[in-house]
């Protein structure tokens, strides 16, 4: 259960309508490496994590990335919000517009819809958290792309924001990547998931 405070985590205040933007930021509402995929991911590996502080930390982060998700989707609307035809010809975004007008729709800059194959559950502790620090800097690399490509002041700062979120986390599942570590068999903490039984020695 979560409480919801009707405000976005970082403001949105987009002045001029840029379609073209909009269509390589869509990747990160809907993309391989996007917020949706991200909050789906942490908060479904939280059920199988056996360990309380690392449950702690993918419960966080996961929330966190719905207010991303929200914010992504805030930065897409305002940019496609009173666009003129001739803006959505002119940047390429009429093979969007013809299925979702100004709709905001989960899906990559290349056009792929979003799948749940975005995101990983495994339910191994070192497995999940690995993978939660790889698409972290996947994500923070996507929002380093995005920077390279748009120059307006209203859309670059939000963006940064959302870069350096990413480093954040990527930080915090180092932190419970190395508690998971000091948990398991101090010998090899491969030797065995600790969501299953350990089988016993005959």
């Amino acid at each position: 259960m979560w409480t919801y405070e009707k405000k976005l985590q970082y403001p949105v205040k987009i002045k001029c309508p840029n379609p073209a933007a909009a269509k390589v930021i869509m990747t990160q509402y809907g993309g391989p490496d996007g917020e949706l995929g991200a909050s789906m991911r942490y908060l479904s590996q939280r059920y199988t994590m056996p360990y309380k502080e690392a449950i702690g930390v993918l419960n966080d982060v996961g929330t966190e990335e719905l207010a991303h998700l929200e914010m992504v989707s805030a930065i897409v609307h305002q940019l496609t919000r009173n666009m003129t035809m001739e803006q959505i010809k002119e940047s390429g975004f009429d093979t969007y517009f013809v299925d979702h007008t100004a709709g905001v729709w989960p899906q990559a800059a290349s056009g792929m819809p979003f799948t749940s194959v975005c995101f990983a559950s495994k339910g191994d502790a070192i497995t999940d958290l690995v993978e939660d620090m790889a698409a972290e800097q996947k994500a923070r690399t996507t929002y380093d792309n995005i920077l390279r490509l748009v120059d307006d002041p209203d859309i670059i700062d939000p963006i940064r924001f959302l870069r350096q979120r990413e480093i954040v986390h990527f930080q915090r599942f180092g932190e419970a990547l190395r508690i998971v570590q000091d948990k398991l068999d101090s010998k090899n903490f491969y030797a065995f998931n600790p969501e299953f039984d350990r089988p016993k020695r005959r």
